[in-house]
């Protein structure tokens, strides 16, 4: 059972009549332009011949049954026409799918192993980081429905038209490199598996990219008809290595490291599920722009809560067991020096055969992890100027898939440095950049609201010089703040042998300071 949704109406159509299948009448497979939205496909920023090809590429997107629609905001009429239980179970379903894969279970496995934590002290800085970052990902989610716009389109009205395209870069870089660490885990996992880990980790990256590209391609219809059953198999494989694997989960050795190293230690743990979970944010609107504006908001964000909570919790937790192990059992730290991903499969090991196979649906449970991002993509490219916009978001998911499979490829052999370095980056500007949106929403608009018809106008967007500056100057306390292992801030190394990781909670309050004054004189000057 799905939705009734509208048929098509307006916009980029083909001349012969698209073939009916349970996708074609989606309102994804048309492309509607507002008044003021971008100029149309023919407009004054390409050739008459390059539009051409452009024009029929989308044709035939449309005949094909593939997403037509990139950046452009979805007008009320072109949504789903009726909301059923079915659909607000789509959120609940949605997120368990994306969020319930390798990836975070490898992520719970770096309180016991990088920083030393004991079971108890992993399993609540992993549930209630994830859980501080679920609730900005949850707000965010709620405007899809309200605006129709993407995030990083809605972002716009607090960020301007020139400064939000640096946030456009940064979480293009984010979702990428997500990409890019699913790949990693699966092909681990795949190697793992075969015969004397025979099989290259190339083979399982290979394997991931190409899938997630067929989904994402197709485009919005098919990524939710995907992701409303991928949780299955995924709850009950992992549910399977919970009781297979327990009897070897270490919880009663208790953290290491003097009390201040000890608090540091806990912090950054904290930070780095944190930065899992609020990464979300800049691309949760996305995915329910074809939810009608009556939707509930409180029902919208709960189920987007729970659905994270639920899925980061079963996770994270199996990840801090098998690595807790790793000490008191010699096999389990010797799959863990193969590879994060050797580890779950060891997990599976007294099953034998059909451990295996446990371990090879996991590693295709990254499918459903990767699928978002790497849509999400397509149409952030877009978002980068009238150029970029002109592209097909078709276009841009190749592209994007391209350069994580090649960076995946590149980078196979340093997963853990890559967790532990990048996640906790890229939460930095996702945490400033939530104090801007949450500033602007409250202080600046809190009765005015936003115009969504102006969401592609740069005269009537604000200027941006505020959230600029107050965006550098979050940068410059999460810098001041930030424990990684290249780098430890000066603030920082004042708290135990290893530092703790502050820029989050540093860079969001820096940012939230500044930016109410400097956007009160911008408006005083510039008036928007």
């Amino acid at each position: 059972m799905s939705p009734e949704l509208p048929p098509s109406t307006l916009g980029v159509n083909s001349e012969k009549e698209p073939s009916k299948t349970p996708f074609t009448d989606h309102p994804s497979h048309t492309v509607e332009y507002d008044g003021d939205s971008r100029d149309a496909v023919d407009g004054p920023f390409l050739s008459p011949r390059i539009a051409a090809y452009v024009k029929k590429f989308e044709n035939q997107l449309i005949e094909y049954n593939l997403e037509a629609r990139g950046i452009e905001r979805v007008q009320q009429h072109e949504r789903m026409k009726r909301l059923t239980w079915v659909s607000y179970l789509q959120v609940f379903l949605l997120w368990v799918s994306i969020n319930l894969a390798a990836n975070n279970i490898t992520l719970g496995m770096l309180g016991p192993v990088v920083y030393g934590l004991s079971f108890l002290d992993s399993a609540l800085c992993a549930v209630l980081g994830a859980l501080v970052g679920a609730l900005v990902a949850s707000w965010m989610a709620t405007w899809g429905p309200i605006s129709g716009v993407r995030t990083m389109a809605f972002g716009r009205y607090s960020m301007g038209w020139w400064p939000s395209k640096i946030v456009v870069i940064l979480n293009l870089i984010q979702m990428l490199g997500y990409c890019l660490i699913d790949c990693v885990v699966c092909g681990q996992i795949l190697s793992a598996v075969s015969p004397s880990g025979n099989m290259s980790v190339a083979v399982g990256i290979v394997i991931i990219a190409v899938s997630c590209w067929v989904i994402a391609t197709f485009g919005y219809q098919v990524f939710h008809y995907y992701e409303r059953f991928a949780f299955l198999p995924q709850i009950i494989v992992v549910s399977i290595l919970y009781a297979v694997s327990s009897a070897k989960f270490d919880l009663s050795t208790p953290s290491s490291g003097d009390p201040r190293t000890l608090a540091g230690n806990r912090l950054s743990f904290f930070s780095i599920c944190l930065s899992a979970a609020i990464t979300y944010a800049p691309l949760a609107a996305d995915f329910f722009v074809y939810y009608p504006e009556r939707t509930s908001r409180v029902t919208l964000f709960s189920l987007t809560l729970v659905g994270l909570i639920a899925s980061f919790t079963m996770a994270f937790l199996v990840g801090i067991g098998l690595a807790s192990g790793i000490s008191s059992h010699p096999e389990y730290g010797a799959a863990y020096a193969r590879g994060a991903g050797a580890l779950i499969v060891e997990g599976f090991g007294p099953l034998h055969g059909f451990g295996k196979f446990c371990s090879v649906v996991v590693a295709l449970g990254l499918i459903a992890n990767t699928i978002p991002p790497t849509y999400s993509a397509g149409v952030d490219f877009q978002v980068l100027g009238r150029y970029a916009e002109k592209v097909p978001r078709a276009i841009w998911n190749t592209i994007g898939v391209i350069i994580y499979t090649v960076c995946a490829l590149v980078g196979r052999s340093n997963l853990s440095d890559i967790f532990t370095n990048f996640l906790a980056l890229m939460g930095y500007w996702v945490a400033i950049w939530i104090a801007i949106i949450l500033e602007e929403r409250f202080i600046f608009r809190f009765h005015s609201g936003y115009n969504w018809a102006v969401w592609n106008d740069p005269s009537k967007l604000p200027v941006g010089v505020a959230a600029f500056i107050a965006f550098v100057v979050g940068w410059v306390g999460a810098i001041l703040c930030m424990a990684q292992v290249w780098y430890i801030g000066p603030l920082s190394k004042l708290v135990g042998e290893y530092g703790a990781d502050m820029g989050n909670y540093v860079g969001f309050t820096w940012a939230g300071l500044v930016y109410p004054p400097l956007r009160y004189v911008e408006l005083r000057m510039l008036g928007r």
